[in-house]
């Protein structure tokens, strides 16, 4: 059965279904944040005022009519104001999100903003930040502040001492806007803590984008056989988990499995990775898509990775933010830690941003039995597996890895599992390979 889409959904579950998942990320607090949709009659439905944020059902968003009127049981959040006063200056805009997730809320304690240019689909969603100096919550001065700054053209702005405020054409909009924002400051904020991050130019970011390949040619038929069915299954579970666990967000993240020889399955482009259904999946059979679906981009350099590896059955890309703060920062992943993280993942090369759409033999040719996984400069890593769970299970290690790296930076220098050891290790654990 085709999924209903979130946008179907009244303006209260939208906002309801949207709260709890920023809530589980942990990108609000109870008390933190709101969330509002303006309709399509010119009615604001808003998150209420001091109701716990996890636990909010439909019957607790508040509507405020266009004449002003208030239906609901509670009042409306104190930001309110704020949120009124930028739908007054931004008639495109039909959902606002104002919350206090802990990256951002950094960038705005040390009244910075963030460089979305530090990935090119950071910078593709969320576009330039803008800035807004710091007043009392709750006020109309903050409401114009704001504002002011979304009439600028800005869709997210950084709020002096206090969070952050996104917009969208719609809530989907909004949010994906939001949790990319989120994540590229907490890539940013890593990649200090081991080095300095490196930011791309827009003349690259540019570069980068008109080299993406043309899409494949369809098939004229498609068949769905019982174990094709299967990996769909598999595909749209572990996706759904990746980004319940923090390792996808919503605008990033492909994952494939191989299907028969160099058939496959790859998820699609331009569907939130928690919203992907069984029918989103997508057949590539003898070089050519499923009717009327568009794969991943990152489908061609899959399509090279299992021709050349015959080893590889799955593959993950994907942006996690502690991973990329290594790919930010061109640091090494020097997964030479614990047992677990050398065994599943030995060496991470990183292969230079760029080539994956320009040169695919350079990371295709990078895979092999000892290199499961690759990052690509300030893109994403690629990590591959001989099953789907192996694949997700070494990006879980990989970004466990790189997250205690990060953590015990200000202890001291990492001092790694010594040649000897690794030696024992290859011997007892990779048949002495």
């Amino acid at each position: 059965m085709k999924k209903l889409d979130t946008l179907l959904l009244h303006p209260a579950d939208q906002i309801t279904e949207i709260i709890h998942r920023i809530y589980k990320a942990g990108m609000t607090t109870t008390s933190g944040g709101n969330i509002s949709i303006r309709d399509n009659d010119g009615n604001i439905w808003v998150t209420p005022s001091a109701v716990d944020k996890g636990s909010l059902r439909r019957e607790d968003i508040v509507c405020v009519k266009r004449d002003g009127t208030v239906e609901g049981k509670h009042k409306p959040s104190s930001e309110y104001p704020l949120q009124k006063a930028i739908y007054e200056v931004r008639t495109d805009l039909k959902s606002v999100i104002h919350a206090h997730p802990p990256a951002l809320v950094f960038f705005s304690i040390v009244r910075q903003i963030p460089d979305t240019n530090v990935i090119p689909q950071a910078r593709i969603i969320c576009g330039p930040i803008g800035y807004a100096e710091y007043s009392i919550p709750g006020g109309e001065e903050l409401g114009r502040k704001i504002s002011a700054e979304f009439s600028k053209g800005f869709n997210a702005v950084i709020m002096e001492n206090h969070g952050t405020v996104i917009g969208g054409t719609d809530l989907k909009d909004a949010y994906i806007r939001f949790e990319t924002l989120e994540f590229a400051a907490r890539t940013i904020i890593g990649s200090h803590e081991i080095g300095k991050p490196v930011f791309l130019s827009d003349e690259e970011i540019e570069d980068f984008e008109s080299k993406v390949p043309a899409d494949m040619p369809e098939m004229k038929e498609v068949s769905y056989s019982p174990d094709e069915l299967m990996i769909r299954s598999e595909i749209s579970k572990l996706v759904r988990r990746a980004c319940d666990q923090g390792l996808m967000i919503s605008s990033y993240g492909t994952v494939s499995v191989r299907w028969k020889g160099e058939d496959f399955l790859i998820t699609p482009r331009n569907v939130p990775r928690w919203e992907m259904g069984l029918e989103d999946i997508i057949q590539i059979k003898s070089g050519k898509r499923e009717p009327g679906k568009l794969p991943s981009r990152a489908v061609t350099i899959h399509q090279e990775i299992y021709r050349l590896n015959q080893q590889v059955n799955s593959i993950i890309t994907s942006q996690t933010p502690n991973i990329m703060a290594f790919g930010i920062s061109n640091i090494k992943l020097d997964v030479r830690t614990i047992p677990e993280s050398w065994i599943f993942l030995q060496d991470i090369p990183i292969i230079p941003f760029g080539v994956q759409f320009s040169k695919q033999h350079e990371v295709s040719g990078a895979i092999s039995i000892e290199t499961p996984a690759v990052i690509i400069q300030n893109d994403s890593a690629i990590i591959t597996g001989n099953s789907l769970l192996q694949t997700f299970d070494r990006l879980e290690v990989a970004e466990f890895s790189a997250k205690s790296l990060i953590m015990s930076k200000p202890l001291g220098k990492l001092i790694p599992i010594d040649n000897r050891h690794i030696e024992d290790l290859r011997i007892k654990f990779l048949g002495g390979h």
